[in-house]
């Protein structure tokens, strides 16, 4: 029987998605569970508590089998397991040790149906398992299908196959179009790696601009010749979903449902040299991120403290290693230096609202969510 489950961040878009399929899909039995690094701000714990008792249902804190043997948080164990190696773009263990392999142990080797959070105003990828019993699947966005699923689907070798699917699931002029697209698109693969991934997008718009639900039946159709997780059911609840929701709706979402928006989304007001600006946290996951940006240090730096002296800490405890790759705590937080990061980040943000992208105009919300809780949004 296959298993559903949904990754509760603490951020926005993995609360929001699990109200959101709550309330639209009530039938589906998803568990949802949390993976602690023990280093994460109280709001985060707040919204968690506030989950709970909306969905009525219990989220599970997932910790690594050693770290609660050990008795420490999560983080400080593998910490000091990596001999006071600090996570890093290049080396995220953290990622590895306190999100994947939880997560991974947690599911076993059951058939599962992973929900992630990603947006339909965000062009990214997120969290795709190498176990192959586990699926994800994307219900913010027009296309709910994984990147491996998609490549797979639309490659030249399964074209066949893709047009005996569409033709369960469309007739006439709608089918003509399906046939039309995939053997004007036939044979021009095997090129570079960046050449085939456009193409693949390409023909993907293309049927998808078809029809959403027709191109998801047919996935679901093509699905039952493979050995992923939904070949082995006779129907998914998602199929007929054809929404997109974007970053005004989550935070929608959020407020209706009464659960709220974390406190550290909260953009606060700051002058510098006669310019107002204001900083917010872009992201859930620990205080300390190394993804952060300049400028959510100095919101942390100002508005908690305590948290950044414990940041700190870790840096000194181990020569030449800094959260910032190139440039350590200490030095962004000079007089001089916080009021370049402050004043750069305000012409940052002047420039993007002058250009009227509504995907610029939030710096912070831009990069939100590239870093260790991109897995489980």
């Amino acid at each position: 029987m296959i298993k559903h489950v949904l990754g509760i961040s603490g951020g926005k878009d993995s609360a929001a998605l699990a109200i959101y399929l709550r309330e639209k899909y009530p039938k589906l039995d998803i568990k949802y569970y949390f993976c602690d690094t023990g280093k994460e701000l109280d709001e985060t714990y707040e919204l968690i508590s506030h989950l709970k008792s909306y969905l009525g249902k219990d989220i599970k804190e997932l910790k690594s089998a050693e770290s609660e043997m050990s008795g420490e948080d999560p983080f400080d164990f593998y910490y000091k397991a990596y001999r006071g190696y600090l996570p890093s773009s290049v080396a995220r263990w953290c990622t590895k040790k306190m999100k994947l392999e939880p997560f991974e142990n947690w599911v076993g080797s059951d058939p599962v149906i992973s929900y992630v959070g990603i947006r339909g105003d965000e062009d990214r990828e997120g969290y795709i398992s190498t176990k192959k019993n586990i699926q994800s699947i994307f219900p913010f966005r027009r296309n709910i299908w994984s990147e491996d699923v998609v490549t797979k689907v639309l490659a030249n070798e399964n074209i066949s196959l893709l047009k005996d699917c569409f033709s369960k699931v469309v007739k006439g002029k709608q089918l003509d179009k399906s046939v039309k697209i995939a053997e004007e698109l036939l044979g021009h693969m095997d090129r570079s790696y960046d050449y085939n991934r456009r193409l693949t997008q390409e023909k993907l718009n293309r049927f998808l601009d078809i029809g959403v639900v027709e191109f998801n039946h047919a996935v679901f159709n093509f699905l039952k010749n493979t050995d992923y997780p939904l070949a082995k059911d006779s129907d998914f609840a998602l199929l007929d979903n054809d929404e997109v929701l974007v970053r005004d709706d989550i935070f929608r979402i959020l407020d209706e449902s009464g659960v709220g928006v974390p406190a550290y989304y909260n953009k606060i007001d700051f002058e510098i040299n006669g310019q107002k600006g204001e900083y917010a946290r872009s992201r859930s996951g620990c205080y300390f991120c190394f993804f952060q940006q300049k400028i959510e240090w100095i919101w942390l730096y100002e508005q908690h403290p305590d948290l950044f002296k414990k940041a700190i800490r870790y840096e000194n405890e181990k020569e030449g290693f800094t959260w910032n790759q190139d440039e350590p705590l200490l030095d962004l937080i000079k007089p001089d230096r916080m009021e370049q990061i402050k004043k750069e980040h305000v012409e940052r943000k002047d420039r993007a609202n002058s250009k009227g992208s509504p995907f610029l105009v939030d710096i912070l919300d831009s990069t939100e969510n590239t870093g260790c809780t991109a897995c489980f949004v």
